[in-house]
């Protein structure tokens, strides 16, 4: 099976396997296994913060991390697309009593930071105190220029509020803007980044941040029931795919740029390779001919998602060999 549904659906390799089973082990919520410890200091290293956190998901890793900077009745600012706000089943307001303060997002993913100071509120008792400007990247595969995040950040710290970056995919924009994971983290306070997404570990996300901000996020990972015992295992493959995914990430984009190129030819089909930055090619069509594809794809072994817009996306689970045969089989399609 091709499954073009998302990078979370990689698979560990064999190499990431051995070194989870040998992986030492100890208490986590002691502090007190080695290759956890090893992982967070790891990716505080990579990130330039002074202390990193090693979360179950994604989703608490950012909870974590949105609870750690605001206190209940105060707000975060957060992009309407934005996973944080839309694709987090609403933790933060229901297990924080924080509020969250939707703005559009742009179409390349940024926010309007004039349209941001616009929702920002006055220090008036009527409202919820404004904390927190969330951002995303990479966002829908695109990732943010540095200078637009540095800009975010001095607007951040002229209004006293922190920012937390979800960089679930940071690795996917360092690689597209090529830079270096400091470069990105130095405008965030806190940044989340998943391992289980393009990097292909089987289970787990690091928040990155300073003593503060990651000792509070411990406090409520305990209280959220991410605490976890013999973690090694896991961090290994954290590990391991830090040491030897990252580069390789280019790969993806690559395959999903011929992807996007291939697609274009077909008039059922709206794709602008030109917008293809990272591992995702969105899709454009009519909800039928989602469907209809959608059908005939995974009778020939490949999964997507049907929808009016569709996202495939590359992970290291997608061969050359396997690109070419999804082509293949969307040419019989139409032809």
């Amino acid at each position: 099976m091709i499954d073009l549904r998302s990078d979370t659906v990689t698979q560990p390799t064999e190499a990431m396997r051995k070194v989870m089973a040998k992986a030492a082990v100890g208490d986590d919520v002691f502090h007190d296994d080695p290759t956890v410890n090893r992982l967070e200091a790891l990716m505080a290293e990579m990130s330039g913060k002074a202390d990193a956190l090693f979360v179950p998901s994604g989703t608490m890793s950012n909870l974590v991390g949105l609870l750690a900077h605001c206190q209940r009745g105060e707000e975060y600012i957060v992009g309407q697309d934005y996973h944080t706000y839309l694709y987090e089943a609403g933790g933060a307001p229901v297990l924080g009593s924080i509020v969250p303060q939707p703005v559009p997002v742009e179409p390349n993913g940024t926010l309007d930071l004039n349209k941001v100071a616009a929702v920002i509120k006055k220090d008036d008792y009527h409202f919820a105190r404004t904390k927190l400007l969330c951002l995303e990247n990479t966002h829908n595969g695109k990732g943010i220029p540095l200078d637009y995040m540095q800009q975010a950040y001095d607007f951040a710290q002229s209004k006293g509020l922190g920012l937390h970056l979800d960089g679930a995919r940071a690795f996917n924009a360092t690689v597209a803007l090529g830079c270096e994971l400091t470069d990105l983290a130095q405008y965030a306070d806190s940044v989340s980044i998943c391992l289980s997404k393009g990097l292909g570990a089987p289970v787990g996300s690091v928040l990155c941040g300073d003593k503060d901000t990651i000792k509070w996020a411990r406090r409520w990972r305990k209280m959220v029931g991410g605490g976890m015992r013999q973690a090694g295992v896991l961090a290994a493959a954290g590990i391991y795919a830090l040491e030897n995914h990252v580069e390789r990430l280019a790969k993806d984009h690559a395959k999903a740029k011929i992807l996007a190129d291939r697609l274009e030819q077909y008039d059922a089909l709206s794709v602008k390779p030109d917008l293809v930055q990272t591992n995702m090619v969105f899709i454009k069509t009519t909800a039928d001919t989602a469907q209809g594809l959608a059908n005939y794809l995974a009778q020939k072994g490949v999964r997507i998602i049907a929808g009016e817009t569709m996202r495939w996306v590359m992970h290291l689970d997608v061969t050359s060999e396997q690109l070419n045969y999804v082509c293949q089989q969307v040419e019989e399609y139409f032809s």
